[in-house]
């Protein structure tokens, strides 16, 4: 009998016990669930029916023009697209564009953030000037990059045939090749997404406590050093805020490459895709099926970041 109750004695401490709640506090928490409830309820029918319903649909050869042949071929629709060389040239584009798109407004958005940082006097007023460029809707940013683009009328040919003495054509078709193509169409992301950048990082700079970084100069460290070991660590839950934000939405990019190219000389990105195949080809099958794809691929690079930050965001926001 002793030894069975000192084993259960010793087992006790180590066994993870439910705290005693007392009546108050299960009312409230009671309460919650009222309140709560219902909003959570609405939010999940809206946002998981819809992934659900793509998911049951990707399962069909579903054209919707022709619902009486609605046929049900479970994998097959993933494994067309898969082993289509169109999809993986979408894909090539779409992340030729976001690794691009996100280098340049990481780092030009941290610049601009260090010099609002710094900045004490016209501090709201460079704040509004920044934030021009994301207040503008996105199709119309592309049509004026379009139309800025265009040979013989917009104003970039003649500045840059001016600005270099000459030596570009000023009449340069930026949009009869791939990689022109595509320039124009990461120049207009990263003119139009790095005020939100900047905006993020800047949340981040105003988290890091000063006296750290007075506390490494007075130790000799050099401004790259203060900036690498000092103020980057501590800002890290803004950083991955700023960059997983700017990296999803990248990857879902449509409005730009659609406007200014239509998908010419290989511009098409995954979205595009999905589009086409969707309304213009009315595929809900297969659209759904690429649907599903670029969610998954939304999900793993969500994951691949947490994981890669290893920030908490729902604690201190410090890893």
């Amino acid at each position: 009998m002793s030894t069975v109750s000192d084993a259960a004695g010793s087992a006790a401490p180590a066994a993870k016990r439910r705290p005693v709640l007392s009546d108050r506090t299960k009312a409230e928490r009671k309460l919650g669930w009222y309140l709560a409830g219902p909003a959570f309820i609405i939010m999940l029918a809206v946002t998981l029916y819809p992934i659900l319903y793509a998911i049951w649909l990707s399962f069909f050869n579903y054209r919707l023009t022709d619902p009486a042949a609605r046929k049900f071929v479970f994998l097959q629709n993933y494994v067309y697209a898969l082993s289509d060389p169109l999809f993986w040239q979408t894909v090539e584009t779409t992340f030729f564009i976001v690794v691009v798109t996100l280098i340049f407004e990481l780092v030009i958005g941290m610049g601009i953030a260090l010099v609002m940082h710094r900045i004490v006097l016209p501090r709201r007023t460079l704040r509004t000037i920044v934030l021009i460029p994301y207040s503008i809707i996105t199709v119309v940013s592309a049509f004026a990059w379009l139309y800025a683009a265009t040979p013989n009328l917009g104003f970039i040919d003649p500045w840059l045939h001016t600005l270099t003495f000459g030596l570009t054509d000023p009449t340069y078709n930026w949009f009869g090749g791939r990689w022109s193509s595509l320039f124009v169409i990461c120049a207009s992301e990263i003119w139009k997404t790095t005020p939100f950048m900047s905006l993020l990082l800047l949340a981040g700079l105003a988290q890091v406590d000063s006296s750290m970084e007075e506390a490494a100069k007075v130790d000799g460290a050099t401004w790259w050093q203060r900036f690498y070991k000092v103020i980057l660590p501590n800002m890290k839950g803004a950083l991955m805020v700023a960059v997983l934000f700017r990296t999803l939405d990248a990857v879902r990019i449509y409005d730009n490459p659609q406007v200014m190219t239509g998908g010419a000389n290989d511009t098409t990105t995954l979205s595009m895709l999905v589009g086409s195949t969707t309304v213009d080809r009315v595929e809900i099958g297969m659209g759904s099926a690429l649907a599903v794809i670029l969610f998954i691929i939304v999900l793993i690079i969500a994951a691949i970041f947490v994981r890669l930050f290893k920030v908490d965001l729902t604690s201190t926001g410090r890893s």
